[in-house]
């Protein structure tokens, strides 16, 4: 098997985006995410990029995704996960609000 070296133009103006949360979706032609940026303590989030694959395009980003990750872990140490499921519960529940700030 060859692999093609393919070279990627990037913009000068195309900036990157910071994201801790992505909603994934999908239908029989193709899978749909959506990127966002969520605050604690709100209750919505607002996306900043939308992502649409086809399914064998989005089988081979997991395959990227997960060979790079174990590269990651080789390189770092293993990435430790919450305990629970809900990840966004993990992510915000170490956050406490601030006192009030009229207070101060």
């Amino acid at each position: 098997m060859t692999t093609t070296t393919i070279k990627l133009d990037i913009p000068i103006d195309c900036q990157p985006k910071y994201t801790n949360l992505v909603r994934i979706s999908h239908s029989p032609a193709e899978l749909v995410f959506d990127f966002a940026q969520m605050v604690p303590y709100t209750q919505s989030a607002t996306v900043i990029s939308r992502l649409i694959m086809s399914p064998i395009g989005a089988k081979l980003f997991y395959r990227a995704l997960a060979e790079n990750l174990a590269k990651y872990e080789a390189n770092f140490g293993e990435i430790n996960l919450p305990p629970s499921g809900a990840l966004a519960n993990d992510l915000f529940r170490s956050i406490q609000p601030p006192d009030n700030p009229s207070e101060k």
